[in-house]
């Protein structure tokens, strides 16, 4: 398999696990255990029943007529808005509170940018009775307010991370640094393909139900589970990672990664790691990262607080090396044009992070027979006060 995590941890060159030493014996133990865990039939069944009965899935495959007119392709959208809490965050953190289970734990900690992870563990926590620390950017907080107090009505405690540019990065700091004090009795419901190892890959698996369902609907759709295109937006990338799992190894089917540009790759505000990233270590792992020339994290900017993470997964460092994946820029402006344009094309306004993904379209030409699939991984509802705010409608 040759874009496969390796037992180390390792996705080609990026990966691996690099933890201060308090942290070690969390790691490992979710490290030995998490594939025997989530292996059993028992894990499986109950993960897979709460998937349909309570986040609603399989998620509809649609077929977007009107913007298949416009870009002379088929255009079929994964509908992840459409899973309870608004985004497929809801996936991994149902798969993740399963394992904290098995492993005995009792309280929960997450992080959160633009408020949809917080918002699903806190589903989850309250769900499975579980107390629930979330810590979000103060910037993010102000931008996100109306997931914020979703998260508190579910019953989570809310932190500001008040380091750095106050967003998702220093959120993931804050967070690390509670587990490190409270080894024994907390898990750490990462909320992307980012991290120590075993998390990119098992947070990579819980989201794969995404490409899963897909070639399952295709056969259904077109008799044939291939798509020409598979096209995600990437931040540290778990919808992408999910919407790629099962097409990593068919080379017919060309992924792209929407990566937010901010006020444009050059502006000194942006996030596109893979244009402006060296290899470095951040939260765990090493990856491409924005970094300066002594080794200092570079302040990410996006529009969208889901987007604004100096790195990306190590898998999709991987897939950016080797060529298997292709990765665009994406500045506020076109993101936010292409937002507006699903909205008033199919009558689905989406999360500001998915419209990156969708901004793709603009930049590609197509044949009329290729199938293109766009995971449309959130919906706009917390973000109507910066569609507002930008008013370009």
């Amino acid at each position: 398999m040759k874009y496969a995590v390796t037992d180390e941890g390792y996705y080609g060159n990026f990966g691996g696990a690099y933890i201060p030493e308090m942290l070690y014996p969390n790691v490992e133990e979710l490290r030995e255990r998490y594939l025997d865990i989530i292996g059993q039939s028992s894990f499986q069944e109950e993960f897979n029943k709460l998937l349909k009965d309570f986040v609603g899935r399989p998620t509809p495959l649609f077929l977007a007529n009107r913007l298949s007119e416009k870009y002379k392709a088929s255009i079929y959208l994964k509908r992840e808005d459409l899973c309870h809490t608004g985004a497929h965050k809801v996936n991994n953190t149902i798969g993740q509170i399963l394992v904290a289970k098995a492993l005995g734990k009792s309280k929960i900690i997450a992080e959160t940018g633009a408020g949809q992870h917080g918002v699903a563990t806190a589903t989850v926590c309250a769900l499975m009775g579980m107390d629930c620390i979330v810590y979000m950017g103060k910037h993010d907080m102000e931008r996100q307010k109306p997931n914020v107090e979703r998260m508190r009505i579910l019953g989570a405690k809310v932190v500001p991370a008040l380091s750095g540019s106050m967003t998702l990065k220093d959120a993931t700091n804050e967070a690390m640094r509670h587990w490190i004090n409270n080894p024994t009795d907390t898990h750490y419901i990462i909320g992307s393909v980012v991290g120590p190892h075993p998390y990119p890959d098992m947070v990579a698996r819980f989201q794969s139900v995404i490409s899963q369902e897909i070639k399952a609907q295709l056969i259904q759709e077109i008799g044939n589970p291939y798509p020409d295109y598979v096209i995600a937006c990437v931040g540290g990338g778990s919808n992408a990672a999910g919407a790629f799992y099962h097409f990593i190894n068919e080379e017919q089917v060309t992924l792209i990664g929407a990566e937010a540009a901010g006020k444009g790759v050059d502006s000194g505000e942006s996030a596109a790691t893979t244009v402006l990233g060296k290899p470095g270590v951040l939260h765990g792992s090493k990856t491409l990262l924005m970094q300066t020339a002594d080794g200092q994290v570079i302040e990410p900017y996006s529009i969208s607080a889901g987007l604004d993470y100096p790195g990306i997964g190590p898998m999709h460092a991987h897939l950016f090396e080797t060529g298997r994946a292709q990765f665009m820029s994406i500045t506020d402006e076109e993101a936010m044009l292409a937002g507006i344009e699903l909205s008033r094309l199919e009558g689905i306004i989406p999360a500001i992070e998915t419209a990156h993904a969708l901004a793709v379209l603009d930049k590609m030409e197509f044949d009329k027979d290729d199938v293109v699939v766009i995971n449309l991984s959130g919906r706009g509802d917390k973000d109507l006060d910066t569609y507002i705010k930008w008013g370009k409608y």
